[in-house]
């Protein structure tokens, strides 16, 4: 149940929708796994931030919360297994944002991705995100530090509860984040458009499959300490408690 294919007819039927010579979208695999974009691409984003939800959009509080059950040396242990969990294949397929739905989450979605698009994408013939490799981070109660968070976090909501109801019940934190191995760029346009795409470097290998005035195919593999682009957020007082 590990190919591309095997894993989108799963999804499809899960659905209850027909998938047939295409990728699946973006809105398909976030509905199915339940996850969400995150509303910043960052290197520094940890498993067990914390953010608010509008009704609309996530926004982070800028607070995590290992920040609230541990202090001192411990602390910095904690957020250094934080930084270090593994990432294992998410088993979910390959999929695409396509044009219509990086309109719709928001022109600024590209940039989860660490790519610039210059211009105003509604202009162009066609314009594509595909996600290839997504892997994927969680805390569990059964390996470190999750054990350690959950323990702690079990005596903060009893001992600590103002600032648990005023902080963290109704909040919600990422219990797992989403990474891609790698995305190609696909953009047409006609030529003089003024459209274009730039992408950073760091930690970024770039390979250029077509370039040209009117059509530009990139795909972008990434290395190191990558950014997360999407997670799964739990609610704070459902975050499961030992």
């Amino acid at each position: 149940m590990e190919n591309n294919k095997d894993l989108t007819d799963l999804l499809a039927l899960d659905l209850g929708i027909n998938i047939v010579d295409r990728r699946p979208y973006a809105k398909e695999v976030f509905k199915w796994q339940d996850m969400d974009l995150l509303p910043h691409s960052s290197t520094d984003t940890l498993l067990c931030e914390i953010f608010e939800w509008n009704g609309r959009n996530w926004r982070t509080t800028g607070n995590n919360l290992i920040g609230y059950l541990f202090s001192g040396d411990l602390l910095n242990t904690v957020k250094q297994q934080l930084i270090n969990t593994p990432k294992h294949p998410a088993l979910i397929p390959d999929f695409e944002f396509t044009k219509e739905s990086m309109v719709e989450y928001g022109l600024s979605l590209p940039s989860l991705f660490n790519i610039g698009v210059n211009g105003d994408i509604k202009n162009t013939k066609s314009f594509s995100v595909r996600v290839n490799g997504v892997t994927k981070s969680r805390i569990t109660n059964i390996d470190t530090p999750g054990i350690e968070i959950l323990k702690n976090y079990s005596l903060f909501t009893q001992s600590k509860s103002k600032t648990y109801r005023k902080n963290i019940k109704f909040n919600y934190l990422s219990t797992s984040l989403f990474y891609a191995e790698s995305v190609e760029i696909f953009l047409e346009k006609e030529s003089g458009v003024g459209v274009d795409v730039s992408f950073q470097t760091e930690n970024v290998e770039v390979d250029a499959k077509i370039d040209t005035d009117t059509k530009k195919h990139f795909v972008l593999k990434y290395s190191g300490n990558q950014a997360p682009f999407a997670a799964k957020f739990t609610k704070g007082k459902d975050f499961n408690i030992m």
